[in-house]
């Protein structure tokens, strides 16, 4: 697919991974329309876009099935048609699932420290999948949609909900590559290892140390690595049903 003038529908715009993802499609002339819950850092986004491309943000909660079906319906009203989804926003909320000391349990993940994860990750991803692929059928136009895994699909020791979710995401990615190819819409998925974000700007020197030697490339990756992964698939229409491991080549 040729992303020029094309609407590329991005969760989780405003920062890291996905605002990386906004400025690669910019770059190829798409037109964007940003999903994130924070409306101050949404409105930075779009106006940091703006003088480049189309760009519209959307702030609303993935998690809300209403709000989900509302925003698809303005961003159809809004560009007439959908092109692409790239299904970015997550949440971490790690900790072990039960912890102990001499035999007696003195801790477990909490149902609430599940949940929250597997409702943004997975639910959201799904509520947003589902009605993008509507938006693109109804709208008449050919269509991608793009997961954002993680290497912790593959089980990672305090991320029950996290690996749960992701694992998931990877799985419905697959599932849809084969429902929606009749409609013309393909679907993949990218599961990034160790990336430089926020969260790993904080983490104390020799931690991030230790974790730079862990990946074989001896660095962590860069967000626009994980974009010009999601350009890729978008732009090869012989891509369908594949999860990306984009890794340095890291194994958990």
């Amino acid at each position: 697919m040729d992303v020029k003038d094309k609407v590329v529908v991005i969760t989780g715009g405003a920062g890291g991974l996905g605002f990386a993802m906004a400025r690669e499609f910019a770059a190829q002339g798409a037109k964007l329309a940003l999903i994130d819950v924070d409306q101050d850092k949404l409105e930075r986004a779009c106006a940091d876009i703006g003088d480049s491309t189309e760009v519209q943000g959307y702030a609303f909660d993935i998690t809300d099935e209403e709000d989900v079906v509302a925003g698809f319906k303005f961003i159809l009203e809004d560009f007439g048609q959908v092109n692409v989804l790239v299904n970015n926003a997550g949440i971490l909320y790690d900790g072990m699932l039960v912890k102990a000391k001499e035999g007696k349990v003195t801790d477990r993940m909490s149902f609430e420290q599940f949940q929250a994860v597997i409702n943004v990750n997975l639910t959201g991803s799904f509520l947003c999948g589902r009605e993008a692929a509507a938006a693109m059928i109804e709208s008449e136009q050919a269509g991608v949609i793009v997961n954002i895994s993680s290497l912790a699909k593959a089980g990672n020791i305090g991320q029950t909900n996290y690996s749960a979710s992701k694992a998931g995401v990877a799985a419905m990615s697959v599932g849809w590559a084969k429902e929606l190819a009749r409609y013309n819409i393909r679907s993949a998925a990218v599961a990034p290892g160790v990336i430089e974000t926020e969260m790993t700007a904080a983490m104390k020197p020799e931690a991030l140390a230790r974790l730079e030697k862990m990946v074989p490339v001896g660095r962590l990756g860069q967000a626009e690595e994980i974009a010009s992964t999601v350009r890729f698939i978008v732009e090869n229409d012989y891509v369908n049903g594949r999860v990306f491991e984009i890794d340095g080549g890291i194994r958990i």
